[in-house]
């Protein structure tokens, strides 16, 4: 399994990464919140493993941000704080399960395991990159849990860029999927069409995601 654990003190964060790498997972580490956000922002996990208290962006933060998104991955909340408010709070925020520091290794390992063996809730079909997200069954386009309205025409070109991210798509690959057989636009009408989905979804975005290749067609993806 793919798992995330955020805890700024690398004296506790080590030990926990070597065990859960020595129970066969593949574990990436961050002691800070703006490098954890990079991360789920960019890959998919099986489970965080979130402190509350963290530099840049609290744990509960980030907790929210996911939720708010529409990721469902699970989080265990690791904090201090024992109090019946502070967990309420944790779980408002869309945490899974809490444990309370300090606490034992083989505890935190237990509850990954049961984390780890719910059966995943029914999802929609989603498409996903980055803070992106599209919801095939609803036909609904989300970034960074911002809900963005597009024609039928964008939407159509901007799934067959999700389900083909990274690659060179050309003029004509985008012409011959996205418009019927029966009609016969022409490039000028595809770079219309991008420039419009560009301007919503790129707008007021950290990170561009659509990229022209000049003379050639457009890229779709994180830079």
């Amino acid at each position: 399994m793919h798992l995330l654990l955020v805890e700024d003190e690398a004296e506790l964060a080590d030990p926990l990464a070597a065990m859960l790498k020595r129970e066969g997972h593949v574990v990436e580490t961050s002691y800070d919140g703006e490098h954890a956000w990079d991360l789920l922002s960019s890959q998919s996990f099986d489970l965080v493993i979130l402190d509350w208290m963290l530099p840049g962006h609290s744990g509960l933060d980030l907790c929210r941000r996911l939720r708010a998104g529409g990721r469902s991955v699970p989080v265990l909340m690791l904090t201090a704080r024992d109090t019946i408010d502070s967990k309420l709070a944790g779980f408002e925020a869309g945490a899974d399960d809490y444990l309370v520091k300090p606490f034992e290794l083989r505890e935190l390992l237990a509850r990954v395991r049961a984390l780890l063996r719910r059966p995943p809730e029914r999802q929609s079909d989603e498409l996903r990159l980055g803070d992106l997200v599209l919801d095939v069954s609803n036909k609904l386009v989300r970034r960074a849990g911002r809900p963005i309205d597009l024609s039928a025409k964008e939407y159509q070109l901007l799934e067959y860029f999700m389900r083909h991210p990274g690659q060179l798509l050309t003029h004509e690959q985008i012409l011959e999927h996205v418009w019927d057989s029966g009609a016969e636009p022409n490039s000028n009408v595809v770079a219309a069409q991008v420039k419009l989905l560009r301007r919503k979804i790129d707008k007021d975005a950290g990170t561009a995601l659509i990229h022209t290749v000049y003379g050639q067609g457009y890229r779709f993806g994180m830079p």
